[in-house]
């Protein structure tokens, strides 16, 4: 599976990313809100932005290997 990841275009992993970790970052923080007092919708925008950590440290792991 990596090797698959690699062999695809840097603006083509970046878009597989985005498809997996933001709805994945929404849904797990929209439902874990709840649980610390805090609006579900408030935790699923917290979780967009969880989630966009893993594009920015893949665009930064990719710059620093090139």
């Amino acid at each position: 599976m990596f090797r698959w990841f690699r062999s695809k275009e840097f603006a083509v992993q970046l878009i597989i990313l985005a498809a997996v970790f933001d709805p994945l970052g929404f849904a797990t923080g929209y439902l874990i809100a709840p649980s610390f007092d805090v609006t579900p919708l408030y935790g699923g925008i917290a979780g967009l932005i969880v989630g966009s950590f893993v594009l920015s440290f893949h665009v930064l792991y990719t710059t620093m290997t090139r």
